[in-house]
């Protein structure tokens, strides 16, 4: 069995806002799945999902906890206790304002990176868990009123574009591991080529 994490605030007023990057991608799965059925349970809301063989196979057990983003070591901990599911089998969702808009980047293990949310988890499990960070870009002021706020209008597109494919790096750990799901890696866009440089200019001296 595995767990997919993905981390947020509860409440209407966070709906929507860069800090719940998590929650979204976990609606976004639970959506192409038709998981309709979420309880609460561990301070969480929990949804059950048993993919078809193309998906892995194996049991998951979606989680999006209600303690708000700088306790949820409380719900990854309990789940996994209950379950017996080891880090490595705990996937990570999370927001990161380091990266820019767009830009995912999913690692085995690493450090909590400045997110209060990751470091609760690693107080409470380790390190030893893979994360998937997704890019809300760089505040152009205030930390709290960028992570706590909504994606621009002009940012828009670029957010729903980078929640599927985040489902589609989840989709592909949970089918491939994380090695094989590493692809999803980089910008949303793929920056253009380099112009090749044009051809050196012959200044062989003319014969004699």
């Amino acid at each position: 069995m595995r767990c997919v994490l993905g981390i947020g605030n509860p409440g209407g007023d966070y709906a929507g806002t860069r800090h719940n990057c998590g929650f979204l991608v976990l609606d976004e799965l639970a959506r192409r799945h038709r998981l309709e059925s979420w309880h609460k349970r561990w301070h969480a809301l929990i949804a059950e999902w048993r993919p078809d063989a193309d998906h892995g196979g194996d049991r998951v057990v979606l989680v999006k906890p209600q303690t708000f983003v700088n306790a949820s070591g409380e719900a990854a901990q309990a789940v996994c206790t209950f379950h017996k599911i080891l880090p490595t089998d705990l996937l990570v969702v999370v927001d990161d304002l380091n990266l820019p808009l767009g830009g995912l980047r999913l690692r085995a293990t690493g450090s909590a990176g400045g997110h209060n949310g990751l470091k609760d988890i690693e107080a409470r499990l380790g390190p030893d868990y893979p994360r998937l960070r997704l890019g809300i870009g760089a505040p152009a002021g205030n930390q709290i009123g960028h992570v706590l706020g909504s994606f621009a209008e002009h940012e828009r597109a670029d957010a729903e574009a980078m929640i599927a494919k985040a489902a589609d790096c989840v989709e592909s750990w949970l089918r491939e591991g994380v090695v094989v799901a590493c692809r999803f890696n980089g910008p949303l866009r793929p920056p253009p080529p380099r112009p090749k440089p044009p051809p050196a200019a012959d200044v062989t001296p003319p014969a004699p």
